[in-house]
């Protein structure tokens, strides 16, 4: 019997009360894996009822007190760093060298959460006028939820959920209904590490319960992680109803590179980039840029790597790059691909042949002659797939990163100082990579984009502390007159 996930509320593995389940597969073997249920409205009602009834209590649990679950929930996680990551690669697929970057990040999410007593600190002033002192404290606000993307099973709901509940919130944890086994695991170690119950929930489910979260009057606030058509959904529909939102959306990252840049290394961290999790995520590179002369030298190294690159079962060491998620985005890659060929950009390596192996594998692919108004320039593809274009200067290439609707990040690889410093002032993407093809901001620095790669006001990472905070703002006099006398009986003990 292949099993059916079951939710986490108030402290207990619990069965849905979804009759209806959706199939997780193993993308390389194409093994069924387990169900996850659907999801079912008195899911989220019993896990929201836990999480407020768990708020006031955790909120008056003192910082210092409260993380002391999670240093004992980072030693649990060290020792399961490497089932978890095997996990991962069963459910999403990516290499397991990947996979342990994903628990990694995670784990580095927890160290960083440790740390909030100091940053939770208040501000005070006295004497902001005669007699009256001013000061803000920061106070958490109750239920938070997250909506999970699948393509970083362990590490996503982290960039969210640590930060809130040190804070002093309480938390609801959505995994994507593709990827559900890592956040399972991940739980029964939340319950080892001893959270009160209620504090940290998970309910699983697909589209009708992330519109639930969206809706739902006992949430105050959701984050989210996905394509920028549901990112705008998202945030449209949960600020319409009354909740603070950070949704983070799709991407069209470039990457670009000079003539004097060091060309081996740089070539193949920009192709790294493109290929890492057979493309499925946000930072991975999607179009090399080459630079006047430098781009005859970017092409031929870009298909000599990429040549090189082996497809295969993620927990195989062989295996460089794994096949992506489902055989739905299988197709939709494929039919991206031939509309590409069909609008004349010319296939330098064609990764279609692979699409016959058993498993939703996609060889790597790179197209030549890309036009700027083309599907491979503009339209983010999330899969194993190139696009090589050629500008003549760098401010053109500058201009091309800033006409995309997308702003999550852009790399510039040069050797040249003053180069660098233009690229940084000038690109619009708010996460920018020098000599780097995945620039990914670490948990002590906030993560998100900008334009339609990010919506909301607070990103996140180590800046959502505002975002699951408010400062609480007092003005305190006290009148001169009501000294009493210290040497008064009244003070005597």
């Amino acid at each position: 019997m292949v099993e059916t996930v079951k939710n986490y509320i108030n402290g207990q593995f619990v069965p849905s009360k979804s009759t209806q389940t959706t199939d997780v597969i193993n993308p390389a073997t194409m093994e069924l894996l387990c169900h996850t249920p659907t999801g079912h409205e008195d899911d989220l009602n019993a896990a929201v009822e836990a999480a407020a009834a768990a708020f006031p209590a955790w909120r008056d649990t003192p910082a210092v007190d409260r993380v002391q679950y999670f240093f004992n929930f980072k030693t649990i996680l060290e020792k399961h760093y490497e089932e978890l990551a095997t996990l991962v690669v069963k459910e999403h697929g990516k290499t397991y060298k990947e996979a342990l970057g994903d628990v990694r990040r995670a784990i580095q999410m927890v160290e960083t959460a440790i740390g909030l007593p100091a940053l939770l600190r208040g501000e005070y002033k006295d004497n902001v006028a005669r007699n009256i002192d001013s000061m803000a404290q920061r106070r958490p606000l109750g239920v938070f939820a997250c909506i999970a993307p699948f393509n970083f099973p362990a590490m996503v709901p982290y960039w969210f959920f640590p930060f809130a509940v040190a804070a002093g919130n309480t938390y609801i944890i959505k995994p994507s209904e593709l990827v559900p086994l890592t956040q399972v695991r991940m739980f029964e170690l939340i319950h080892e590490a001893g959270f009160p119950k209620g504090v940290i929930n998970m309910v699983h489910g697909g589209k009708d319960t992330g519109n639930q979260i969206l809706t739902h009057p006992g949430i105050k606030g959701i984050s989210f992680v996905g394509s920028t058509p549901v990112a705008k959904h998202i945030y449209s529909t949960g600020t319409a109803h009354g909740k603070r939102v950070q949704a983070l959306g799709g991407a069209k990252n470039c990457l670009v590179i000079l003539p004097d840049a060091s060309m081996e290394k740089s070539v193949q961290a920009m192709v790294e980039s493109c290929y890492g999790c057979a493309g499925e995520r946000c930072l991975a590179g999607s179009v090399l840029v080459g630079v006047g002369p430098a781009y005859n030298k970017m092409k031929e190294l870009a298909v000599k790597y990429a040549s090189e690159i082996v497809v295969g079962d993620g927990m195989d060491p062989k295996t460089t790059m794994g096949p992506v998620v489902t055989a739905a985005a299988k197709q939709r890659i494929l039919d991206d691909i031939n509309k590409a060929v069909e609008e004349g950009a010319e296939l330098l390596l064609d990764g279609r042949p692979l699409a016959s192996m058993k498993g939703n594998f996609i060889g790597p692919t790179i197209f030549d002659h890309v036009k700027p108004d083309s599907i491979i320039a503009t339209k983010e593809i999330f899969g194993p797939v190139i696009g090589l274009m050629q500008v003549k200067d760098l401010d053109e290439a500058i201009a091309m990163i800033n006409s995309s609707n997308y702003g999550n990040t852009a790399s510039l690889f040069t050797s040249n100082g003053a180069a660098v410093r233009h690229f940084i002032q000038n690109v619009q993407p708010s996460m920018v990579g020098i000599n780097l093809g995945v620039p990914a901001p670490m948990s002590i620095f906030g993560f998100g984009g900008s334009k339609d790669s990010f919506f909301g006001d607070i990103k996140g990472q180590i800046e959502s502390i505002d975002f699951f905070t408010e400062k609480h703002i007092s003005m305190i006099r006290w009148f001169s007159e009501d000294l009493t006398d210290v040497s008064s009986p009244h003070w005597s003990t």
